[in-house]
């Protein structure tokens, strides 16, 4: 008996923890809040660059140098970058000092001014340029892509210089166009 005692001793106290539990989860769930938040990222298009036109200083005279118009279609070079409209990229230029005979037996000095490139983030070509920038060909600024059409243009001029002893034939050398989102 007195076994059953401690028992229904022992189940008042656990009915009367369990009422106490009952009454304060109400107060405890009642003291906090919740807010929802979001993560979220948009993905830019890959960003494309494409060489339209070469570079072309056509045929050259022995000890006389040779400079290609910028303003003319087909003589400056033209590169297109295209990605996410209205979005900034970095330009880098990776220019050649000289060009190269197709035997690697002679070369050319080739060289660009600091007036000889022009950025313009509209659709069209050498000739038919809507706001062209000029910028120096070592020192691009960032660019933003024309935020319709998704496309700017870098085009390049330069000057080649043939010794008067130069080899006959064709020259050449690449140029590179490096483009990178900027974040911007």
């Amino acid at each position: 008996m007195i076994e059953n005692r401690k028992h229904l001793g022992l189940a008042k106290i656990g009915f009367l923890c369990l009422v106490v539990v009952i009454w304060i989860i109400p107060f405890a769930a009642s003291a906090q809040e919740v807010a929802v938040g979001q993560a979220t990222a948009t993905v830019q298009a890959v960003l494309a660059v494409t060489s339209v036109q070469d570079l072309n200083f056509g045929n050259v005279l022995q000890g006389v140098p040779s400079s290609a118009d910028i303003d003319v279609v087909a003589e400056a070079a033209d590169f297109s970058v295209t990605g996410s409209g209205g979005a900034e990229v970095a330009l880098y230029l990776q220019l050649p000092e000289y060009l190269w005979n197709s035997t690697n037996t002679d070369r050319m000095q080739i060289s660009f001014s600091s007036t000889d490139c022009e950025i313009d983030a509209n659709i069209g070509t050498a000739a038919t340029k809507v706001a062209p920038v000029v910028a120096d060909p070592y020192n691009l600024p960032a660019t933003a892509l024309h935020a319709t059409n998704n496309i700017l243009h870098v085009y390049l001029a330069g000057t080649v210089y043939p010794a008067v002893d130069q080899a006959v034939g064709a020259y050449s050398a690449d140029i590179v166009l490096t483009a990178a989102y900027t974040g911007n």
